[in-house]
C-alpha cells in the first residue's frame, strides 16, 4: 500500500477496496480520496461528493488503525465493569456514551466478571491491547491490587469509586453525603431510632452509605443497632425488614441502602400490620422506582449518573492530556421529597 493511503483501505464482498479504487472511480487524485476520507479542508463540496459516492459504490471504509497513525488517537474509550446489568453502571453507560457523541468517540465495552473483584493491572492490560485512548473502570467492588495500581503511561485511567487514589484520578457520586443528607432529613422530623437495611458486603457504595449512617447516629449521641443485610432486591428488603419486626419494636424510620430494599421495607411493614409513614417513615437512595412503582411515594437521594458518566468521560480522554491532573471528583446527589417520612411516632 502506497504511503499517501495513509494506511486506509476496505474490504467488502470479499475483495480489498483501496484508494487507488475509489480514486479511478471518481476521477481524482489519491491524494484528495485521503483528504475526504479523513475530513480535511481543500475539497470542493461538489468533488467531496463524488468522492463519497464512490466510497458508498465500492463499499470503502476508512482504517481506524491508519487515521490513528496520523493524530495519534483511535477515538474510542474503554469502559470496564463488574456488571453491566447493575442500575448504576447503565445509567453511567448512558452518560459515558453521550459524551462520546459528542466528541466523536466510540465505546469499547468490556465486562470482567460478575461475582468476583477484578485486577486493575489485568483489566488495564487488557484493555490496552485494544484500540482505546483511555479507559473507565467502574468499580462496585473494590480491586484487590487498589492501594498498589499504577496506570499504564500513555493510557489516561479513571476508577469510577468513593476511595480516592494517589496515581489514579476517581469519579462517583457523593455516597457517603447522601447518606448524611437522608440522616438530617429524618432528624428534622424528630427521628431518633433509625435502622439500616445495608446492602452486599462486596459493595463499596454499601460501605460509603452505611458509614453515613453510623456517624450521623453517633455524633448525636444515638443509638447504633447493627443493620440487618440485603442484597440490593426488594425480597431482600422484605425479609430484613421482617427479621428486625421479630426483635425491635423501637424504631420509628428505616434507611435503607437503595430503593428496592426500601420498597419491600415498605411491604414488610404493610403486611404487618404498619402504616409508612404514620408508624415508621423510610427512606432509599438511587431514585430508581418511579419508572416501575405507580405513584411512588419513597422519599430519595437521586443521583445524576448521566453527569458522573460524561465527568469520568472528560477525565479519561481530556482534550489536554499534558495538564490533566489526578484528582477525585465526588458529584453530589439531591434529595428527593415525597411521601415515605412523617414526624416520628410518641
Amino acid at each position: 500500500m502506497r504511503s499517501e493511503d495513509n494506511g486506509t483501505k476496505a474490504v467488502t464482498a470479499g475483495r480489498t477496496v483501496s484508494m487507488v479504487d475509489v480514486a479511478r472511480l471518481a476521477g481524482v487524485s489519491q491524494q484528495t480520496v485521503s483528504r475526504v476520507a479523513n475530513n480535511m479542508p481543500n475539497v470542493s463540496e461538489k468533488t467531496r461528493r463524488r468522492v463519497q459516492e464512490a466510497m458508498d459504490q465500492l463499499g470503502f471504509r476508512v482504517s481506524y488503525a491508519g487515521r490513528s497513525l496520523r493524530d495519534g488517537r483511535y477515538h474510542s474509550v474503554g469502559f470496564c465493569v463488574n456488571d453491566i446489568t447493575e442500575f448504576g453502571n447503565l445509567s453511567m453507560l448512558d452518560g459515558i456514551t453521550a459524551a462520546a457523541r459528542d466528541r466523536g468517540y466510540a465505546v469499547t465495552l468490556m465486562e470482567i466478571s460478575k461475582d468476583q473483584n477484578f485486577s486493575l493491572e489485568e483489566a488495564t492490560r487488557a484493555m490496552s491491547a485494544l484500540p482505546v485512548d483511555g479507559v473507565i473502570f467502574g468499580m462496585s467492588r473494590l480491586a484487590p491490587d487498589f492501594e498498589e495500581f499504577t496506570p499504564l503511561a500513555g493510557l489516561p485511567s479513571v476508577i469510577v469509586s468513593m476511595y480516592a487514589h494517589p496515581r489514579c484520578t476517581t469519579v462517583d457520586s457523593d455516597q457517603y453525603r447522601c447518606a448524611l443528607t437522608l440522616m438530617e432529613h429524618l432528624f428534622s422530623y424528630g427521628h431518633r431510632e433509625i435502622r439500616y437495611v445495608a446492602g452486599p458486603e462486596f459493595s463499596v457504595d454499601e460501605v460509603f452509605r452505611q458509614a453515613g449512617w453510623r456517624d450521623a447516629l453517633q455524633e448525636r449521641g444515638l443509638a447504633v443497632v447493627e443493620p440487618t443485610r440485603g442484597d440490593w432486591s426488594a425480597n431482600s428488603g422484605y425479609e430484613a425488614a421482617c427479621q428486625m419486626l421479630e426483635h425491635d419494636h423501637d424504631f420509628t424510620a428505616v434507611f435503607a441502602a437503595n430503593d428496592q430494599m426500601a420498597n419491600g421495607v415498605i411491604c414488610a411493614l404493610r403486611d404487618h400490620g404498619l402504616r409508612v409513614p404514620e408508624d415508621v417513615s423510610v427512606v432509599g437512595v438511587d431514585d430508581s422506582l418511579v419508572d416501575y412503582v405507580p405513584n411512588c411515594q419513597l422519599t430519595t437521594v437521586r443521583f445524576d449518573m448521566s453527569e458522573r458518566g460524561r465527568t469520568a468521560f472528560e477525565h479519561a480522554v481530556p482534550e489536554d492530556p499534558v495538564n490533566n491532573q489526578v484528582v477525585a471528583v465526588r458529584i453530589p446527589g439531591k434529595l428527593i421529597e415525597r411521601g415515605s417520612v412523617a414526624r416520628a411516632r410518641a
